[in-house]
């Protein structure tokens, strides 16, 4: 197993977030940080929107996640 990392200036108030409550999405040209209010909702997130491109995934968060 190889790691990969990217050097980049995160905002502090992103790292301050727990990872749990934290999805992360990449592509070539982007990385996308979806952010939950709890660890269920993340990963209920990530399990149903596996395989799904960035812009399903993009309206499936705004759909089931915000207010």
């Amino acid at each position: 197993m190889n790691m990969i990392c990217i050097k980049a200036e995160i905002p502090q108030e992103l790292c301050s977030i727990d990872d749990e409550l934290k999805a992360i999405y990449h592509s070539r040209d982007t990385v996308c940080f979806w952010i939950f209010d709890t660890r269920e909702n993340r990963n209920r997130f990530v399990d149903e929107t596996a395989g799904m491109t960035k812009l399903e995934r993009e309206a499936y968060y705004e759909q089931h996640f915000t207010h």
